[in-house]
């Protein structure tokens, strides 16, 4: 099982401020499965949605 990027948002957001978490609510409100996860590699967090081996391809 894969994941599709949906946004990428810097890590370094203003205190109190969570964009990554806002944008992955509004997205589940629409229905998507959308999650956060962070990117050690490129300090930031992604919001993604799993997506199947064959759509992945």
């Amino acid at each position: 099982m894969g994941a599709k990027v949906l946004e990428r948002f810097p890590a370094g957001a203003p205190r109190g401020s969570w964009p990554a978490e806002e944008y992955a609510a509004a997205r589940r409100a629409d229905g998507e499965p959308a999650t956060v996860v962070m990117d050690l590699k490129s300090d930031a967090f992604l919001v993604v949605v799993p997506t199947r081996e064959e759509e992945a391809a």
